[in-house]
């Protein structure tokens, strides 16, 4: 197949994975990679920073896993993986060379453009800073458009700390305030411990004009959704990533289902106002 030909088929049916080439892997955590790829046809994938895709381990499986690369460079395709089963092992196993399937990207975006002019608040707990870090970069790249930018991050341990090198240089070079803090400092950390909740009060940000953006586990966007509430950010400036069991990326097979909605076609990203009702609805 040519490029040319690859191009004209790309997107016509999006049940049919494309192969993608594994170029580079990092370890980031004891449990976490990163895997950055590139298409075997040459062309690109363009995606908004929050959208995901359903990547494929061959004779394995698929699972959705949120794009953390650079918005502006959409020739490659990063992604960070926890390894917590079957299909993640086989994919933060892979070495350069191997080819993956990839569906999609699928799903809405953070959107970060809507907060131009204000300050911008990113909350990220462990792993949850992947989906985060594209509108991060699409931040940085237009810096000068936004007031302050905030981003708070916790982590259970140091050791789980993701994107070192990418912390201090957004804290230096790109005019990020990062603010971290983990559940357990070991004998010897000189951070901060506590809980990610416990920044939110004193950060630096405009709470009227501030767009903030939210992604963790279930219970810690609960709760930082409620302080930034508390803090007067309105529920339709404050931006929630949700991942809840997606199979098919395409709202045909109900697995991430929440009431109405459909977490991988109405999401994965959602304004507060929407989807805070039914986050504090347990049988959900």
């Amino acid at each position: 197949m040519t490029a040319a030909t690859a191009r004209e088929t790309v997107g016509t049916d999006p049940m049919v994975p494309r192969l993608f080439r594994v170029v580079h892997t990092r370890r980031d955590t004891r449990d976490t990679h990163t895997l950055v790829l590139e298409p075997t046809d040459g062309v690109p994938l363009p995606f908004r920073p929050g959208q995901f895709t359903m990547l494929h381990s061959f004779g394995v499986g698929e699972v959705p896993i949120s794009i953390s690369g650079d918005p502006a460079h959409p020739e490659v395709l990063e992604h960070t993986i926890r390894n917590v089963g079957a299909v993640t092992a086989s994919l933060v196993a892979a070495q350069p060379g191997t080819i993956l399937g990839v569906r999609g990207p699928f799903g809405t975006g953070w959107e970060v453009g809507d907060g131009k002019g204000g300050d911008v608040v990113f909350v990220a707990g462990g792993i949850g800073l992947a989906p985060l870090r594209p509108a991060i970069l699409e931040v940085i790249a237009q810096r000068s458009r936004y007031g302050r930018v905030v981003l708070l991050y916790g982590s259970r341990t140091p050791e789980d700390l993701l994107y070192a090198d990418d912390l201090r240089a957004w804290a230096r070079d790109g005019g990020v305030r990062v603010e971290t803090t983990v559940d357990n400092g070991p004998p010897g950390w000189t951070g901060r411990v506590g809980f990610v909740t416990d920044l939110v009060p004193r950060a630096g940000f405009n709470p009227v004009t501030a767009f903030a953006h939210i992604c963790g586990p279930e219970v810690m966007m609960r709760a930082v959704a409620t302080a930034l509430r508390d803090r007067g950010v309105s529920g339709t400036r404050l931006r929630l990533s949700m991942e809840r069991n997606m199979k098919c990326g395409i709202g045909l097979c109900g697995h991430c289902q929440l009431r109405e909605l459909f977490v991988c076609v109405d999401g994965p990203v959602f304004d507060h106002d929407r989807i805070g009702p039914l986050l504090s609805k347990w049988e959900l």
